[in-house]
């Protein structure tokens, strides 16, 4: 085999290369997010995905912790733990966590369930676990190209947006601040992060773990949707997940945030 053969792509070609993944496999082209996109869902789907989504949004911290524990290089730690604060927010306010628990509300459920974790299908929680593992025990360059898919995140964030208003009342700019605050936020984690796979990825086998990386992540939020499918919109409920009338919000009673 020639050694051209063996020569990485360019740092053009790399990064066409890592966009086809996000064209090809991001979980904008799941028919679940077409359906809540539509205005297609029930109440109980939209409230099924936002408990279910929790386990992935409360996660994102922790597994940006557990990288940032293996990083010698202080400022490359400076510049990380900035996703944490977006996701922790401050001891008494903000944090896309909060966000989220908002959102929660808004649909009429109860935070403090949402928080606990109770009613996450257990498909959910695997994925997300194989997420957090994967952060914590691949190569550093492959865990932050797993990061990648925010490349992706802007179109989807803004069609959530426009498609939620349209259609559902309960989404005004309160309970769609999280999307909104992302829209901001995910353009200096991309910057940095494509960077530094762009940089760091110097040869053809690199390259083919990075890639590989991104498309475990994209499989890891799509087969969240695929668990939210099967079990509420085919009804076919795992045991131990959410059951429509469980862990709604106390009409008129004030609870405090769980987060």
């Amino acid at each position: 085999m020639k050694l051209a053969d063996h020569a990485p792509l360019s740092r053009l070609e790399f990064h066409e290369r890592l966009k086809r993944i996000g064209a090809e496999r991001y979980h904008d082209r799941h028919p679940f997010h077409k359906r809540l996109h539509g205005g297609e869902c029930s109440r109980d789907e939209v409230r099924a995905w936002v408990i279910n989504r929790w386990q992935y949004q409360s996660r994102i911290p922790m597994k940006d912790a557990a990288f940032m524990s293996r990083i010698e290089d202080p400022q490359l730690r400076r510049i990380w733990r900035s996703r944490i604060e977006d996701h922790d927010g401050g001891v008494n306010e903000g944090g896309g966590i909060r966000r989220w628990l908002a959102l929660a509300k808004a649909v009429g459920l109860d935070p403090n369930y949402v928080a606990s974790g109770a009613g996450v299908m257990p498909a959910t929680r695997f994925a997300v676990d194989a997420y957090l593992r994967f952060v914590r025990d691949m190569p550093m360059l492959d865990a932050v190209a797993a990061s990648l898919t925010e490349m992706f995140a802007p179109k989807i964030h803004a069609e959530r947006i426009e498609g939620l208003l349209k259609h559902y009342d309960f989404a005004d700019e309160t309970s769609l601040s999280y999307f909104r605050k992302r829209l901001s936020e995910a353009p200096k984690d991309v910057e940095f992060g494509l960077n530094y796979v762009l940089d760091h990825a110097d040869t053809l086998e690199k390259q083919d773990a990075a890639a590989a990386a991104l498309s475990f992540k994209t499989d890891v939020l799509w087969a969240q949707l695929d668990a939210l499918w099967h079990g509420y919109v085919e009804g076919r409920i795992p045991p131990g997940a959410w059951r429509p009338g469980e862990g709604l919000a106390l009409q008129g009673v004030e609870r405090a945030e769980a987060v």
